[in-house]
């Protein structure tokens, strides 16, 4: 009888080391499983800010930048319209070598609006590209741009802070 118990105890112990193995492992499964959850929400979000920031950071023309900043505040939080398009358009019009630069401009800044949901990066990323391009007087018309290509009463409630975003990033003196 000692002998069955014995045996029984053992086949016991045996089991029970079993299944707590077999927990642990499903445990530590489930901590490699969320890891890697984890870690690709981290690549997507990584390529999704990439993806992000590519309209912008491929322009290589300043009245394409010009465009695209102007058309990205005019813009933002609403749909490009018929009316804002045609502001920007009468505004880079202003200094636009030809209708063709003028029609490519445009077409290419109301693409990248959207494209691009975040209107600061559009700013910072054509601001970079324009300030060393730009005399101080070319830097004020664009801002005056973005002044009139929207009506005051239409201003978005960010409007002031882009524009003042805009006019740091292109090195001019903050008004207060």
């Amino acid at each position: 009888m000692h002998i069955l118990v014995a045996v029984i105890g053992i086949f016991a112990a045996a089991a029970f080391w079993w299944y707590r193995l077999k927990y642990m492992s499903d445990a530590a499964n489930e901590v490699a499983d969320a890891v890697g959850k984890v870690r690709g929400n981290m690549r997507r979000n990584k390529l999704r800010k990439k993806a992000a920031i590519a309209p912008v950071a491929v322009i290589d023309h300043p009245v394409t930048a010009a465009a695209t900043v102007v058309m990205a505040i005019a813009a933002e939080d609403r749909p490009v319209t018929d009316i804002i398009e045609t502001r920007v358009r009468e505004q880079i019009a202003l200094i636009a070598g030809s209708d063709k630069q003028l029609d490519e401009a445009i077409a290419y800044a109301k693409w990248a609006s959207d494209q691009v949901a975040d209107v600061p990066t559009v700013i910072d990323k054509t601001a970079e590209f324009l300030k060393p391009l730009l005399d101080e007087t070319e830097k004020e018309q664009l801002l005056s741009m973005v002044f009139a290509a929207t009506r005051e009463a239409e201003r978005h409630a960010m409007f002031r802070e882009r524009t003042g975003r805009l006019r740091r990033k292109l090195g001019l003196e903050t008004v207060h």
